[in-house]
């Protein structure tokens, strides 16, 4: 496909997923399916195009003064990745496939599209009824926190330190330009690539085949460190969905000691087995939410692991159209839900046990006031901070900088290169 067809796709598929609500990549995939010509260069640029729109839609649309489909496809297609609007003419028209010749409103919209005044919302490309939580969160940090997340996201690796380590994965992986993330010691990072470009299949090397390493984002790697997991503790990770987290604490526990995998979701939680048998984890017991109450764990665990259900604000870099679609009514269940997770998994942790709980949130009413609410319900637990843990696991490693009074820490991608993460420690009275 030429690029005006290119175009002209990512136009249609943005029309589907206005017009019918759906998820990005379920409009995409249909797309693919029904144009089966296309190739996988063709399928990633068009998908480029689709999520550069969604990533910057509110700033994009507040410049043109329109949030027409077909203006910002030509948009970012001009400005965002820097063709120019001479291309851009060369292109639309130019065969049946491409999108019509701009009109005089058109052309002057997008000339005056560097120049344009917008709000500090729109620049953040924040939502707007969110605009406000970011503003608690970031004071004047705001915008730049909000563009961190339009941004797109690298591919993250963690090195299984069951059966590898980061120096050897460098070099096995040399040819994909893979570098050290600045704070885990075991993740490796393969930078964005531009325009239309496609990032390297990781999953397609022999190392991934092998178990040597996973997908992993570098906060989520942080995290599991942070969680204090070691050799010979009894571990519980309540919300372990496909277990990312939980064979990363078996790889900090070097398989001795036992991790119980839990998640009321049976067909969340179903990828976890093929990935155990692939990394050489041997000390996971997977508890099937349909026929284990985990009765037996009450009052028993050295360390419970709660990844909570959460709006997912913090991977907007990963799951742009995500952030058009949420409600406020959906924040408020997953804060009903996150409370209900906390007063559950609470029960499992042993006196002097500690509970960790994190999101994938940067949203305050989904972290630091959780805690809050918590610790007034549970007078039998206490704070520990997790700024102090951070500086004790990563000696000499960039620090966090946002930091609440009690040692919470969240991180972003802003300050820290990451997906936006909340980390909060906890331990009951002994």
């Amino acid at each position: 496909m030429k690029d005006g067809g290119r175009l002209a796709a990512a136009i249609e598929v943005l029309d589907d997923i206005e017009n019918r609500h759906r998820p990005a990549q379920m409009a995409l995939r249909d797309w693919g399916t029904q144009h089966r010509f296309a190739g996988s260069g063709d399928r990633t640029a068009i998908g480029n195009l689709v999520f550069d729109v969604l990533r910057h839609k509110a700033s994009l649309s507040a410049r043109l003064g329109t949030s027409d489909t077909r203006l910002l496809v030509l948009a970012v297609y001009m400005f965002s990745w820097d063709h120019g609007l001479g291309k851009l003419d060369e292109i639309l028209g130019s065969d049946r496939h491409s999108p019509a010749v701009l009109t005089d409103e058109e052309r002057a919209k997008l000339e005056g599209l560097a120049s344009a005044a917008i709000s500090d919302q729109a620049a953040s490309d924040v939502p707007e009824w969110i605009w406000p939580l970011f503003l608690e969160v970031f004071g004047e940090d705001a915008i730049v926190e909000g563009q961190g997340l339009a941004a797109r996201a690298p591919v993250d690796l963690r090195a299984n330190l069951l059966k590898s380590d980061r120096a050897k994965l460098l070099e096995k992986l040399s040819h994909v330009q893979p570098q050290s993330t600045e704070i885990a010691e075991t993740g490796i990072r393969i930078l964005p690539k531009p325009g239309s470009l496609r990032m390297p299949h990781v999953q397609a090397e022999e190392g991934y085949r092998k178990g040597w390493f996973e997908l992993q984002d570098e906060a989520s790697q942080i995290v599991s460190v942070l969680s204090g997991a070691k050799p010979g503790l009894q571990v519980l990770d309540y919300c372990a969905g496909g277990g990312g987290k939980t064979l990363a604490m078996a790889g900090q526990m070097q398989n001795k000691g036992q991790i119980y995998a839990f998640d009321a979701d049976r067909l969340r939680l179903a990828p976890i087995h093929e990935r155990l048998q692939r990394a050489g984890a041997r000390n996971i017991q997977v508890r099937d939410p349909a026929s284990t109450d985990l009765a037996d764990l009450e009052g028993a665990m050295d360390l419970v692991f709660v990844d909570a259900p959460c709006t997912g604000t913090g991977v907007w870099r990963r799951r742009p159209d995500s952030k058009w679609r949420l409600t406020e009514k959906a924040l408020q269940d997953r804060i009903e839900d996150q409370r209900n997770v906390l007063q559950r998994a609470a029960a499992y942790v042993k006196p002097g046990g500690r509970l960790v709980y994190v999101t994938c949130s940067i949203l305050p009413t989904e972290n630091d006031k959780q805690i809050d609410w918590f610790l007034t319900e549970h007078s039998d637990f206490s704070s520990v901070s997790a700024a102090d843990v951070w500086a004790q696991s990563f000696p000499g490693r960039k620090g966090p900088k946002y930091v609440n009074a009690r040692g919470d820490v969240l991180v972003t991608p802003a300050s820290t290169g990451t997906d936006g993460f909340f980390c909060a420690l906890l331990e009951k009275t002994a």
